[in-house]
């Protein structure tokens, strides 16, 4: 399908412009809620699996045996790339990924997008980190399910970081009833 010339932009990365969401009276500020809600569950959840992870030991009525794993360093590794990806995706100004001409300087949009483009690569990255840890530590090694549950806590939690700078995203590119659009 090719893309109509009256619509055509040279300056477009992609066919599909960005969704012009107009929420309403409260949904942005619902948004942003949400996804502090989604963000301190998903860091809630990890720090859950690595408490129970440092006060993990043998059942009552058995003799005392340490535990066959713990959280460590290379459980966070995952959250802390998600974390970063969060972040950098944030801090960018949502106008110059949308590429308007306001800021003078022609590079700064494809910037933009490539800074856009690497946190989201920092949250994939940590995504694809902690189902390899998942596997690799807990599955594998055929642990019991309250082991193995510290590995689905850092997947989870990565989801959540995902879900949380999308929801953060698009409810901060949501224009809303106070925001005037002045042009001359």
């Amino acid at each position: 399908m090719a893309v109509p010339r009256h619509d055509y932009d040279p300056r477009r990365v992609c066919i599909n412009p960005f969704p012009n969401i107009t929420l309403g009276k409260h949904r942005r500020t619902i948004g942003i809620y949400l996804a502090g809600g989604l963000f301190a569950l998903a860091n809630w959840t990890f720090l859950d699996a690595a408490i129970l992870s440092a006060h993990a030991h043998a059942p009552y009525n058995e003799p005392e045996r340490p535990p066959p794993v713990h959280v460590t360093f290379v459980d966070w590794l995952p959250g802390m790339f998600s974390l970063l990806g969060m972040l950098i995706i944030n801090l960018i100004d949502k106008d110059r990924v949308q590429g308007h001409e306001d800021f003078g300087d022609s590079r700064a949009v494809w910037r933009a997008r490539l800074f856009l483009f690497i946190g989201f690569s920092f949250m994939a990255g940590g995504l694809a980190g902690s189902v390899t840890v998942l596997v690799i530590k807990y599955i594998l090694h055929h642990l019991p399910e309250q082991y193995t549950y510290y590995g689905y806590a850092n997947v989870s939690q990565n989801v959540a970081l995902m879900l949380s700078a999308i929801v953060l995203w698009i409810s901060q590119s949501a224009s809303t009833e106070y925001e005037y659009t002045l042009s001359i």
